[in-house]
């Protein structure tokens, strides 16, 4: 007896159980809310040989930073595939080589298995969002590529919460917050508790300015979301960095060091480090004093949790973090050695960030001038980014540039422009 997903997609497995508890873990991961790993155990523990159900545990171990756990699942995958149909063979081996390490073929791969079976939504899902595979491709235009990859997976979709929300993002990302907005409003209608639709409601209100209306939505939204969930610290980064901008200090750093950084946070590392490096300069540059101490903790942090070169967005903040802490032998080692997907840019940025904390700001402004044309090549949203828009923007004021200054943020990020949160720049 054959069985089908609840996106209509035949799986090999004939228990109802294991079939209901997939269907849960699909919905729970592609909502960023805690329970998928739990609901994915429970269907290959209601029907050990399904291949699909161990790959998907994978997924969501992966997701939850447990490597181990996740390279033995998708092993268990690999083992039971060929019991499997070509669907979710080619779903597997697609996966397969993202724990491998292999990221440019992996995203190769799922775009050919969704042009087969655009409704493999746990496989598509890994090349949609800021962080997926086209998000962290390195590559010029991607923006423009992940708007097209989910304008064409759509129509495939109906009323689906979930690709409505990715898609949102995508129109955000590329400038069309309008359209964006009207698209998540649509996408929590049908699931108000959508995690990814929550996060993306957020940046489309980052991108609109609406600081006050969005703090206080995500703040509401964010009070029955499990902490333990994958974007709790990262949700709760985007309320502090609202409360930067509304000169809300206390509220600020209450929320960095019970949500955000390092002993707060319950997220995955490289959201602890990005999220925590760039509240701090960013408080900075906003005339915020940061405590040495803050710097040190996350420079450590970084130390420990990308001690090794490859992860360029995570390497572009780790820099930051250890020039800001004064450990030049750490940031000679990502200066010198940085090879990831921008590798050539965070080379560059991290020689910016140890000028920057020896206030030589000409230097600052020739190695950032190096990295502005193509910052989207760093991955990220355009608020994550926004952390070398306004460093470069801040160099111009040190250097006495202030109209420079005024006009760069005015034709590169408009929306900042209105309210800069710049030390100097209002």
């Amino acid at each position: 007896m054959s069985l089908f997903d609840g996106y209509g997609n035949r799986i090999s497995t004939s228990f109802h159980e294991a079939r209901d508890h997939y269907d849960l873990g699909v919905h729970q991961f592609l909502g960023a809310n805690h329970g998928a790993c739990e609901a994915f155990l429970a269907s290959v523990t209601a029907d050990p040989d399904f291949a699909l159900g161990h790959a998907a545990q994978a997924r969501a171990h992966m997701m939850e930073g447990r490597m181990t756990e996740a390279k033995a699942a998708i092993a268990q995958a690999e083992a039971l595939a060929p019991k499997a149909d070509s669907r979710e063979r080619s779903h597997i081996a697609a996966f397969s080589l993202v724990l491998a390490g292999h990221p440019g073929a992996a995203c190769a791969a799922i775009r050919a298995h969704v042009q087969a079976h655009p409704r493999d939504a746990l496989a598509a899902q890994m090349c949609t969002n800021v962080f997926g595979l086209i998000g962290f491709s390195g590559e010029v235009g991607r923006e423009a590529e992940l708007l097209a990859y989910t304008e064409a997976l759509l129509p495939h979709y109906g009323d689906d919460w979930w690709m409505m929300s990715m898609h949102a993002l995508s129109l955000c990302e590329t400038g069309q917050i309008a359209a964006s907005q009207s698209l998540m409003d649509k996408a929590l209608a049908l699931n108000p508790r959508n995690a990814n639709g929550a996060h993306f409601r957020a940046h489309a209100q980052y991108e609109a300015g609406e600081t006050s209306a969005g703090r206080r939505y995500l703040s509401g939204w964010i009070a029955d979301y499990d902490d333990r969930a994958v974007l709790h610290g990262h949700l709760s980064w985007h309320i502090a960095l609202w409360a930067l901008h509304d000169g809300d200090e206390a509220a600020m750093w209450a929320a960095v060091d019970s949500r955000v950084g390092p002993g707060g946070a319950k997220g995955l590392p490289i959201n602890v480090l990005t999220d925590t490096a760039a509240i701090l300069y960013r408080a900075e540059i906003a005339g915020f004093a940061v405590e040495p101490a803050r710097w040190q903790q996350i420079s450590d942090y970084a130390a420990r949790y990308f001690p090794e070169a490859g992860q360029s967005f995570a390497e572009m903040h780790a820099a930051l973090s250890h020039a800001m802490a004064g450990d030049g032998d750490r940031l000679a080692r990502i200066a010198e050695t940085a090879k990831g997907f921008a590798g050539d840019l965070v080379r560059p940025v991290a020689r910016a960030w140890g000028e920057i904390a020896r206030e030589n700001w000409p230097a600052a402004l020739e190695s950032l001038s190096q990295v502005m044309a193509t910052t989207e090549r760093f991955g990220g949203s355009r608020a994550q980014r926004d952390l070398v828009e306004l460093a470069y923007v801040n160099v111009l004021m040190k250097l006495g540039l202030v109209e420079e200054a005024r006009r760069t943020l005015l034709s590169r990020r408009p929306v900042l422009a209105k309210a800069p949160p710049v030390l100097g720049l209002h």
